[in-house]
């Protein structure tokens, strides 16, 4: 059976409409799966940049050492014995007066230091002592005795006993010049001198002579045997040793 031109031409274009129809379904569907595809694919992405904006912790502060505790102060100090300690008599002292248990005072003039260094007696500490024998030379060739030891010393107000000995001093040798013993010495001399004029030389002026030969030989019997002092001028120096160990508060 024949068909004719009409149905044919829309036979044609129904074909062609449903085959339009099929194509955009087609590339609708392809693009949803496009688009799933895509999101899919951009999730993680999404994903890692919002981790991304979480700030990172804090470094932490490297912890520091604790540094040990320092030692306490010293609350003393301690001068072994046999330390030295330099001073100057404050007063002159000399055996024409001085006498055995006399006292005496004197200032240190150097700082005196333990073994580690630390500043024990500081210099214009205060020293006590004794005299403990004060003999003048009977004559120019003798060395008479003056000595002395040191009984206590004061640090920062505070007076420590002290067991010391004066090793040396700057002592001078002074003599006392014609005495009344002296005068006598040459009176009898001049006498004796003129008894012997007289008997050797038999007149007045033999005794005359002998008189004053008789009083030049008394004058140097009186020199030969004339005391001599031992005399400490104020501000000599004297090195005291300590024959103990000193403790000294620290202040």
């Amino acid at each position: 059976m024949k068909m004719d031109a009409k149905v044919w031409m829309r036979l044609a274009a129904a074909v062609a409409t449903a085959a339009l129809f099929g194509c955009a379904k087609g590339e609708q569907a392809n693009q949803s799966a496009d688009s799933t595809a895509r999101n899919l694919t951009l999730a993680p992405t999404e994903s890692t940049a919002a981790m991304k904006d979480v700030p990172a912790p804090p470094d932490k502060a490297p912890e520091k050492k604790k540094e040990p505790p320092k030692p306490p102060a010293p609350t003393s100090f301690t001068l072994s014995a046999g330390t030295h300690v330099s001073a100057s008599v404050n007063d002159s002292i000399t055996t024409r007066s001085a006498k055995a248990g006399d006292t005496f005072t004197a200032t240190v003039s150097q700082d005196v230091r333990n073994a580690a260094g630390h500043v024990v007696i500081p210099a214009g500490s205060n020293v006590s002592g004794t005299i403990v024998a004060a003999e003048p030379a009977p004559n120019p060739r003798a060395t008479g005795r003056l000595e002395l030891s040191v009984t206590s010393v004061t640090v920062h107000g505070k007076s420590y006993a002290v067991s010391g000995t004066v090793e040396s001093k700057d002592s001078v040798m002074q003599g006392r010049g014609v005495t009344g013993a002296d005068a006598a010495k040459v009176g009898g001399g001049a006498a004796i001198g003129a008894i012997a004029g007289k008997l050797f030389g038999k007149n007045a002026k033999g005794a005359v002579i002998g008189g004053v030969a008789g009083a030049a030989a008394g004058a140097a019997a009186a020199a030969r045997s004339r005391d001599v002092d031992i005399v400490l001028p104020k501000g000599a120096g004297m090195r005291v040793k300590l024959a103990q160990p000193l403790t000294v508060s620290a202040r």
